[in-house]
């Protein structure tokens, strides 16, 4: 458990060092950067070894077959919102967080499919990293949506790429997990 506990709080600190220490940050140039990135790929393999190796205990609720329905449908809007940040379409340029958005919703959903305590470490502490940053950057950023208009051709370039990713993750979600079609 210490090492999901670990790379969460890793996960949580490297996210948030420039808002919390900026002169830190920009004292560390472009190697900061590295840092940063190396602090993240070891925070994911901390988070995914303590996760495997944690002993789940009391297990309060767990996936039924309206849980996980509700569950894949979440997961697929994050998709979405995640890819409409970098497509720009027009739900990306409705949301100031896109991207952070469907973190908090993909976190939220597998709290709803998985009541064990490492999941409430890892999926609570990563939902709570995601609403604190969105706090975090509304305060101390200024935003103003794109008025840019959006041409049809990016709603359907976003749809079709949630859609095959969303597959490709279930299909690797169930190769190397539990399967999230409850095939």
């Amino acid at each position: 458990m210490f090492l999901l506990i670990l790379g969460v709080a890793l996960w949580w600190g490297a996210h948030l060092f420039k808002r919390i220490a900026p002169h830190a940050r920009a004292g560390m140039g472009q190697g900061g950067k590295g840092a940063v990135a190396a602090a993240l790929i070891l925070s994911v393999i901390l988070m995914v070894i303590g996760y495997r190796a944690a002993d789940p205990g009391t297990i309060w609720w767990g996936p039924s077959p309206m849980l996980k329905g509700i569950n894949n449908l979440m997961v697929l809007v994050a998709f979405y919102l995640f890819a409409s940040s970098g497509s720009k379409n027009r739900i990306g340029t409705r949301f100031r967080h896109p991207q952070l958005t469907g973190f908090s919703l993909w976190a939220a959903a597998h709290l709803l499919v998985n009541g064990d305590l490492p999941s409430l470490i890892l999926f609570g502490g990563l939902l709570l990293w995601a609403l604190v940053e969105i706090v975090v950057i509304n305060r101390t950023a200024p935003w103003a949506a794109p008025a840019h208009p959006i041409p049809i051709r990016k709603e359907w370039t976003s749809a079709l790429a949630t859609l095959v990713v969303f597959v490709v993750v279930g299909l690797i979600h169930g190769w190397l997990g539990p399967n999230p079609f409850g095939m």
